[in-house]
């Protein structure tokens, strides 16, 4: 896979900054990442720090800053203004470090579903029909994705949507209904497999679906117990993740050598990024270092 470049997510340092915020400065992350043997980092938009700043940070690590997010409540028509201000900042920014992915996602972990009066996190990976967007909701929320593709290709960016469980696009059929209802020449796919799984998809058979719309992906891997138990006794989202349902890759039910198999037959070309969430490992260094020997082991 020589199109394919690896970079790592700094979110699995979460838990441990959480603990001891002191520990984890920019610097000491940015360094481990490098030395676990990733190409580049997620980055985003900094008060105070130009792109050209934040470029030359990474690079002085070695590493290439990649996709940075933007999850709002696209549905919302009151909240427009503040998302094309949100996407110009975004898009400004992934255009100065020469990164031309953007991750765009739905926000909705507090939307109510009317089926049950449950909220989209406490329905995470066991989700019914009703329990989602109205059509005109989607209508409109697809409507504002498309305007949103327009202006960060003005940028020479592309608004990469992505999956995510406990938000109001999680099952395949919601996927699946977006890209429907939105331009695939204004809206690519930056999907997250351990996402796709968790929700019910097979995250290898929608990525050979849409391989003509992927741009960068995520790579998670999760506890298939675990997927299962949550959907049986309807966990929320956060007793998922706190119960270890996110696992370092080739720990958990993702075929990632058939995933790469994929990638390889569609000629792909760009970004995969390791992101695990939270780690029942010792230290986030020891997990994004394990996610990295695996992929080594692929060939990756």
């Amino acid at each position: 896979m020589a199109h394919v470049r690896v970079a790592c997510s700094s979110i699995t340092y979460g838990q441990f900054r959480q603990a001891e915020p002191d520990a984890y400065p920019e610097e000491r992350i940015l360094s481990e990442i490098a030395a676990a043997g990733y190409a580049g980092a997620t980055s985003g938009p900094r008060e105070g720090r130009t792109p050209r700043e934040t470029r030359a940070l990474y690079e002085s690590h070695g590493l290439t800053p990649v996709s940075g997010y933007l999850g709002v409540d696209w549905w919302k028509p009151e909240k427009r203004d503040d998302i094309l201000a949100a996407a110009h900042r975004q898009a400004d920014f992934h255009a100065g470090i020469g990164c031309y992915e953007l991750y765009v996602a739905a926000g909705g972990f507090d939307y109510v579903s009317r089926a049950c009066g449950k909220t989209r996190s406490q329905l995470a990976g066991h989700v019914g029909p009703e329990d989602g967007l109205t059509a005109d909701e989607f209508k409109y929320m697809a409507e504002r994705l498309n305007e949103i593709g327009t202006l960060t290709m003005d940028y020479g960016v592309w608004s990469c949507f992505h999956n995510h469980v406990g938000s109001v696009v999680e099952t395949e059929e919601e996927m699946e209904k977006l890209l429907e209802l939105t331009d695939p020449n204004l809206l690519f796919l930056g999907p997250d497999v351990g996402h796709l799984a968790w929700a019910g998809a097979d995250p290898v058979a929608f990525c050979d679906r849409h391989m003509g719309r992927i741009k960068t992906l995520h790579l998670k891997d999760a506890r298939a117990d675990l997927v299962e138990a949550s959907r049986a006794e309807g966990w929320d989202y956060g007793k998922f993740v706190g119960s270890g349902g996110w696992v370092e890759l080739g720990d958990g039910m993702i075929d990632f050598p058939l995933l790469f198999d994929v990638l390889a037959r569609a000629d792909y070309y760009g970004w995969v990024i390791v992101e695990i969430d939270r780690t029942p490992r010792a230290s986030a260094l020891e997990s994004i270092t394990a996610s990295r020997q695996y992929l080594l082991s692929l060939g990756i």
